[in-house]
């Protein structure tokens, strides 16, 4: 439940941008990145899967079962191992991988047998993992290290 709230949640965000653009700040970035205690332009796709669990948990009057971090990695390292699928379903996290402590992540729509469809934070429609909007995209899932749920 919690997971497909989250994903209702991130789906109205689809189209906010940085201001200005490519600044990694403004609003609502700068509400998205003060949810996990950022309070300075940084990288916000990762502050951005927890605004949106987060907003859901509040509704919900329980706690965010998510890691409380702006790095996708520190996620991924961090996340109780129950949560680690293989499969990915509507509202799971996935986390991509770039080597040297780089990584991207966002909230899965739904997939197929070779990609899936995602709304991600910090991209745009080129793809880039720092782009300046929340939008759609759609990942081979060679590309992903794994996927995160939180029921």
């Amino acid at each position: 439940m919690i997971k497909e709230k989250a994903l209702q949640v991130a789906i109205t965000q689809i189209g906010q941008e940085e201001h200005p653009k490519n600044s990694n700040w403004g609003k609502p970035v700068q509400d998205y990145l003060a949810s996990v205690g950022i309070t300075f332009p940084a990288s916000w796709c990762a502050a951005f899967v927890y605004w949106c669990f987060q907003k859901t948990c509040i509704d919900l009057k329980i706690p965010n079962p998510l890691v409380k971090t702006g790095g996708v990695l520190a996620h991924w390292n961090r996340a109780n191992v129950k949560n680690k699928v293989i499969s990915p379903e509507p509202g799971d996290i996935f986390i991509m991988d770039f080597g040297k402590g780089l990584g991207h992540t966002g909230i899965v729509i739904s997939a197929t047998a070779s990609h899936i469809n995602t709304i991600e934070g910090n991209s745009n429609d080129e793809g880039s993992r720092e782009g300046y909007e929340v939008c759609k995209r759609t990942r081979a899932k060679t590309s992903i290290k794994g996927y995160l749920r939180y029921s």
